[in-house]
């Protein structure tokens, strides 16, 4: 018995060892550290004032586009202004000047060239 007795230590002994060598090493699934909770609610947090960040940026954006649409709307009224008072001017003219005094107008103003004849 004497000779069992060390042999089963020995066996019991070896697989002790492999037991430890293939164990898991390193911390348990589902337990946190007080550091590691820290990490997390720190990580909350920076998420949380990026978001903030990212939703100023976008109000900031949206801004200044509807400035920019408002400044072309209000070029848009502009134009469409000075384009109704050249209509009633020409309308003006037409009505007070001949196709013949247009003709002679237009030389006076340098828009049509008097041909020269040699």
């Amino acid at each position: 018995m004497d000779c069992d007795s060390m042999q089963m230590a020995i066996t019991e002994e070896h697989q002790l060892s492999e037991r430890k060598e293939s164990g898991r090493r390193g911390r348990k699934p589902g337990r946190k550290t007080s550091s590691e909770k820290v990490d997390v609610k720190a990580k909350l947090e920076r998420s949380r004032q990026s978001a903030r960040e990212c939703r100023a940026r976008k109000k900031l954006r949206y801004q200044y586009l509807e400035e920019l649409v408002a400044d072309r709307e209000k070029a848009v009224i502009a134009l469409r202004a000075e384009l109704e008072r050249f209509m009633q001017c020409d309308r003006r003219i037409e009505e007070m000047i001949s196709p013949n005094d247009i003709d002679q107008l237009l030389k006076d103003i340098g828009i049509i060239k008097q041909e020269i004849f040699a």
